[in-house]
Parts: C-alpha cells; sequence; structure tokens
C-alpha cells in the first residue's frame, strides 16, 4: 500500500506546492499529486498554477517519488492526444514515474476558455473516445480516429513514454466507476463513509475490471482540515470554500462561487470535511481508507494553516501508524 500527499493548486501557488513535494518525499510519502485547475474555487485567497509545468519541476527536485495528476480532464480545453503528449514527455522526464488521473471535470475550467460544459452523458461518451486515443497512443500506434467528438488524423507520440502509464478515473457513483473499470486502468475515489464508498463504489469498479480481466488499483482520498477549532479550520478552508457552494460543477467564475458560499453558514460548509486536532485525529481520519476500504493508495488530503509543518508531523507520526495497520 502507498500514500500519497495532494498538492492543492487551488489554495497554494506552485513554487510553494514544489516545497511541498519535496518535503513530502522527504517525510515519507510515496507518491505526490497535484489538481489540475484553470480557475480555483474562490477569487480571494485562491491560486491556479499550471500542473504540467509544475511536475517537470518537481521531477528535477525529486528522485523516487511517484507523481500524478488529481485529476487532468482531457476532454476539452486539453484534446486527449495532447494530454498523452503530456503525460509521455512526463513519464520520460521522471525516468517512469507518472500515473495518469483524469476525470470528466468541472465548468470552471472549461467555460471560461469557450468552452462548452454538457451534462453527464456527453461528458461520460467524451470520456470513452478520449481513453481510447490516450491507450492507443501510449501503445506506439499512428492513431487515425474520427469519433463523434475527436479527430486524429496519423497521430503518433514521437516521444514515446519509457513505461506504463497507468490512467486511472476519477469516480463518485456506481456508474462512473463501472465504467472505470471498463475503459481505465485504476479508480480515484473520495471517500466520505467508507462502507458506501465500498458498496457503491469500489465494488463496481472491481466487478467491472474483473469482467475486462484488467488489473485493478485504487486510489482513496478524503478531504481533512488539521484545526484545534471552527475559526483555525475556517481560516484553512478560505480557498476551498467553494468548492461546497451550490451549483459548483455548472459556474465559471471563481466570485460567484465565492459570493455563494459566503451566504451559507459557516457550519454548513465546515461539517461537510473532516476536522481533527492533531496526528492522532488523523490517523482515525485515514485508518479506514486502509483497513476498510482497502485502497492500493490513499491519498492524505489535509488543509492546515502550515502545510510544511504538517507533511513533517505526518511522516514521523501518521504514516508509520498507517502502515502498521496496513
Amino acid at each position: 500500500m502507498k500514500f500519497a500527499w495532494l498538492c492543492s493548486h487551488e489554495a497554494y501557488h506552485p513554487e510553494e506546492l514544489v516545497e511541498q513535494a519535496v518535503a513530502a518525499e522527504e517525510a515519507g510519502f510515496d507518491v505526490v499529486l497535484g489538481s489540475d485547475h484553470f480557475h480555483p474555487w474562490v477569487d480571494d485567497p485562491s491560486a491556479a498554477g499550471f500542473v504540467w509545468s509544475w511536475l517537470g519541476t518537481v521531477a528535477a527536485r525529486t528522485e523516487q517519488v511517484q507523481l500524478g495528476t488529481a485529476v487532468t480532464c482531457p476532454l476539452f480545453h486539453y484534446h486527449p492526444a495532447l494530454v498523452a503528449q503530456m503525460a509521455a514527455t512526463m513519464n520520460r522526464l521522471s525516468g517512469g514515474r507518472l500515473l495518469l488521473g483524469v476525470g470528466t471535470g468541472e465548468a470552471i475550467n472549461e467555460r471560461p476558455l469557450g468552452f462548452p460544459f454538457p451534462g453527464y452523458a456527453e461528458r461520460q461518451a467524451r470520456m470513452q473516445e478520449a481513453l481510447e486515443i490516450i491507450h492507443r497512443l501510449f501503445a506506439g500506434e499512428k492513431v487515425s480516429f474520427d469519433g463523434t467528438y475527436y479527430k486524429t488524423e496519423t497521430a503518433r507520440l514521437y516521444s514515446p513514454p519509457i513505461s506504463q502509464i497507468p490512467v486511472m478515473m476519477a469516480a463518485g457513483g456506481p456508474k462512473s466507476a463501472d465504467f472505470a473499470g471498463r475503459f481505465a486502468d485504476g479508480l480515484i475515489t473520495s471517500v466520505k463513509q467508507p462502507e458506501d464508498t465500498v458498496a457503491k463504489v469500489i465494488e463496481p469498479y472491481r466487478r467491472a475490471a474483473a469482467e475486462r480481466g484488467s488489473a485493478q488499483r485504487v486510489l482513496a482520498t478524503r478531504w481533512t482540515v488539521l484545526a484545534e477549532h471552527d475559526e483555525a479550520a475556517w481560516r484553512c478552508l478560505l480557498p476551498m470554500r467553494g468548492l461546497r457552494a451550490p451549483g459548483r460543477l455548472e459556474t465559471a467564475d471563481p466570485a460567484d462561487l465565492r459570493a455563494r458560499a459566503d451566504e451559507m453558514e459557516r457550519s454548513e460548509v465546515l461539517s461537510s470535511y473532516t476536522r481533527v486536532p492533531d496526528a492522532a485525529g488523523l490517523v482515525d481520519a485515514y485508518r479506514p481508507l486502509v483497513t476498510d476500504v482497502g485502497a492500493d493508495i490513499v491519498s492524505v488530503q489535509v488543509m492546515s494553516e502550515d502545510p510544511m509543518a504538517t507533511i513533517e508531523m505526518i511522516g514521523k507520526e501518521v504514516l508509520p501508524a498507517l502502515r502498521a495497520a496496513a
């Protein structure tokens, strides 16, 4: 079992996140993940660096830690063939350390660039075509593809990956989990209630992957807030509070999400996150992802007022306990 640290590009600028990634490797994390956003969730204390440039810098500053996206959307402002090229380049620059996390996206990253953001049925159909193009390019094919949504003409990766790049897809329900099992190389899922996630997401994914005869990989994640009281927790969550605002999937402007979030009761926003006061609380929060969910990778996503100190503390006190539980 591996443990990942998520670098939130909506909350910290890329140069800060490079230092977090280096510290995470030093602390004993096995994987460093980066979110991929054009716009953040709010427009006041926020950031939105380009994850693919950041990954190149992190690859140069680290030696062993696996690197990945959580997640990239290969459907609109990235053509799927371009995603394959970006991933292959990162695979080479990192010595084969990349995993590619993909998802069906949010309007906040697509509509600002002039792209539509259709309903989930179309986005899933787009994803099926996108994954076919990506997998075929990774396999070394020269791809001429004439789909409903994407076209390529003799497309080929002339700097191909030097090792297999697992493509893991984000899913939050049984339909998307089944889709991930049939068309992706792994599953990424966010856990609130472990028993619900196992029943509604992981089991449908595993059934579909088994029918396909593919290897099964599960990356499970959970958002937590490290704070001793609500006021500190609110300060930690300022860059992320728009994530809990109504209409977040359809909104293009972070100012709108910030306004909607600030109309909500703080207690409503805070209650949607797991708040813990210390290292023991973090162990309790993530142990079910180890023992009950049985993930291959457990992603630790912690908002705190001092992320560098938090990474060091997790390395010393949390990871050893979680590894013992595994």
